[in-house]
């Protein structure tokens, strides 16, 4: 009976070892590196022992699969050949259980080996080490590294027979990144509805993310919205145009926008004006900076950080002036609108009570993306459009009407008002669920 229970006894032990090294391997698999990599550089030694560990696996799984073979091989033997062989006895002593006494000690040896061996050998450890991995890689990476460093003979033999072999599959390592874009977007989303980020935060690093896809002329003011001075008209003019613009700065042309001759400061025309002096609005010109419509947004912050100059004349490719871009619309394309007194009487944005948006024709299409949830929009890589008005005429294949409609995943899209020939007011709710859905209407 003692040599029963010290025989036990071991395999429970044995089933234990088996356990932190499944333990072990999930923990230091599943650690996040930037968290070790912080508190490494902390000067925590544990941390940067499994951070070695992470990085190169190799040697590490190998001592571990060594260390669970042998585990393995040791309990069965001991539980097939000598725990059953005292258990026999036992049960031969009950006379109803004596002729099946030899099957029922394998059986039950059997069982509670396997048993135990998941739920202590695999489930718990593996559980415990998910909870917390990276605490737990740190506390097991030095044993192991010690271990892989006493088995280094056979573990070089396992990782080179390993290596070889995948070699002959033809397997290759990943060229993938270790993390992309999309999972920081998601560790993002997953902090602000944890709480870990303010809704604020997430909103910003969305849009930072986007900026690097935008160009120029998804931010860029458009041409025809552009506010600028006329060398060629009267002084009394041009003063006016500046002091009823909220703008700054302004492009001075002759005759017409596309004969740009630079940009001047508006402080700098109403100071030489109230000075009484002759003004002469070309010496007050400062030297213009171009950029193409197709210019990465990034690129336009790397230019204006380097000359120092924070607004920007865009050209097309046959040199005409498409509009302008500023440091504030580079701003808004990161934080989203940030609307003047004036402007805030009409936002972009409203939601009505009955779940529809009226939104503005000029509204970001990857805001309204982000608005109603949906995925590509029509034509949006080929056509090239970048506001919601774009998609209207890209669908419709002409300038609309107010009151004219179509539908779309869903979506129906009507145009409320138009200013001119540009789209000013959509009006954009959700079909009924089996309501039919057509190109488009007239109203």
């Amino acid at each position: 009976m003692t040599s029963l229970l010290v025989e036990s006894a071991l395999i429970l032990v044995l089933i234990v070892a088996n356990g932190i090294f499944s333990g072990s391997e999930i923990a230091i698999v599943s650690a996040r590196k930037l968290r070790l990599e912080q508190l490494a550089t902390r000067g925590n030694r544990r941390a940067a022992t499994a951070l070695r560990l992470a990085s190169s696996p190799n040697d590490f799984l190998s001592t571990v699969q060594i260390g669970i073979t042998l585990i393995g091989i040791l309990s069965g033997a001991v539980g097939g050949a000598t725990v059953a062989q005292r258990l026999r006895p036992l049960l031969a002593s009950v006379p109803p259980l004596e002729p099946w006494s030899e099957l029922l000690s394998v059986v039950i040896v059997v069982s509670a080996i396997t048993y135990l061996s998941l739920v202590i050998g695999e489930l718990v450890p593996k559980r415990i080490a998910l909870n917390n991995p990276e605490a737990i890689a740190c506390q097991v990476a030095p044993p192991m590294r010690l271990l892989s460093r006493w088995a280094a003979p056979l573990v070089q033999l396992l990782g080179g027979s390993t290596d070889a072999l995948l070699a002959m599959l033809g397997v290759k390592a990943s060229d993938e990144p270790d993390i992309t874009e999309e999972e920081i977007k998601a560790m993002i989303r997953q902090g602000a509805e944890s709480g870990v980020f303010e809704e604020a935060e997430h909103d910003i690093v969305q849009r930072v993310l986007r900026l690097g896809d935008r160009t120029t002329r998804s931010l860029m003011t458009p041409r025809t919205e552009v506010c600028w001075l006329d060398l060629e008209a009267p002084l009394e003019e041009n003063v006016q145009r500046v002091m009823a613009s909220p703008h700054s700065r302004f492009p001075v042309a002759r005759g017409a926008l596309d004969d740009c001759q630079g940009v001047v400061l508006g402080r700098s025309l109403l100071a030489a004006r109230l000075s009484g002096d002759m003004v002469d609005l070309e010496a007050l010109i400062q030297a213009p900076l171009y950029v193409t419509e197709s210019t990465r947004a990034l690129n336009v912050i790397e230019r204006f950080k380097r000359t120092g100059v924070h607004i920007a004349l865009v050209t097309d490719e046959f040199g005409g002036i498409e509009g302008l871009v500023t440091l504030n619309d580079v701003m808004e394309g990161i934080v989203g609108d940030l609307p003047s007194q004036e402007e805030k009487e009409d936002p972009p944005i409203i939601r009505r009570d009955d779940g529809s948006w009226l939104l503005d024709g000029a509204l970001d299409v990857g805001d309204f993306k982000e608005l109603v949830g949906c995925g590509v929009l029509p034509g949006e890589a080929s056509a090239g459009y970048h506001t919601l008005g774009g998609l209207v005429l890209h669908v419709l294949e002409r300038v609309p009407h107010a009151g004219e409609h179509f539908d779309w995943n869903g979506l129906r899209f009507e145009v409320v008002d138009m200013d001119g020939k540009r789209i000013d007011k959509l009006l954009v709710s959700r079909l009924a669920e089996g309501q039919a859905a057509t190109r488009s209407q007239g109203s």
